[in-house]
């Protein structure tokens, strides 16, 4: 497939089929964070990979009172402050964080080593470098996944739920998480949100802003 037809084809999907992601696949998708660039070039990406549907539902459910939380007191607000689009999305996301990651059958945790000080506590941009290292893997694997046809959904770990998904799993205290992954082949009917058109020379700058 061409490159900038997997652009194209690159979309964040919220209902999966239940359809399994053989191992040789879902590895050489995990294969391609490797590939991305990385601040100190030692690539120090961990993947936990959880497929029992018990397992994922225990890991998710750390992110259940976060939503439910959110879905309290943030839906009314985000109608005042988002374009249409923007909120539709918004609204098809949010109840679906949780059930996303347990009907994907395929949940993967990509940790990154994050050193020097704590990550939402950065000393300067550039402390970042490993976070921003990680997103650069994220995005490959995201790629390689819609070159495979397979769909993929994740959740920024908001609270402490990172902290807890790492306790859960035995990660090492100097690693974070980047994100849950969700990772499997899109239902029939799974919701696509609309996609923002952007003209492209309005958003380049030549010389000054």
């Amino acid at each position: 497939m061409d490159f900038y037809d997997v652009l194209e084809k690159r979309r964040t999907v919220r209902d999966f089929s239940g359809r399994k992601v053989d191992d040789e696949t879902l590895e050489r998708v995990l294969e391609t964070a490797f590939k991305a660039p990385t601040n100190d070039h030692l690539r120090q990406f961990e993947f936990v990979v959880v497929r029992k549907r018990e397992n994922i539902a225990h890991i998710a459910a750390t992110v259940a009172e976060n939503t439910r939380r959110i879905q309290q007191t943030g839906l009314e607000a985000a109608a005042e402050t988002m374009d249409g689009d923007e909120y539709a999305m918004f609204v098809d996301a949010l109840p679906k964080q949780q059930a996303m990651l347990i009907e994907s059958g395929c949940l993967v945790l990509p940790f990154f080593r994050q050193k020097g000080c704590p990550l939402c506590k950065p000393v300067d941009q550039s402390s970042l470098n490993y976070f921003a290292s990680a997103w650069c893997a994220v995005e490959n694997i995201l790629l390689a996944a819609a070159a495979e046809g397979l769909a993929c959904a994740f959740r920024i770990p908001i609270g402490d739920e990172s902290g807890r998904v790492r306790e859960i799993v035995g990660a090492p205290e100097e690693y974070e998480l980047a994100c849950f992954l969700a990772i499997g082949y899109a239902a029939e009917d799974a919701h696509i949100c609309r996609q923002k058109v952007i003209c492209v020379k309005d958003r380049i700058h030549k010389d000054v802003w």
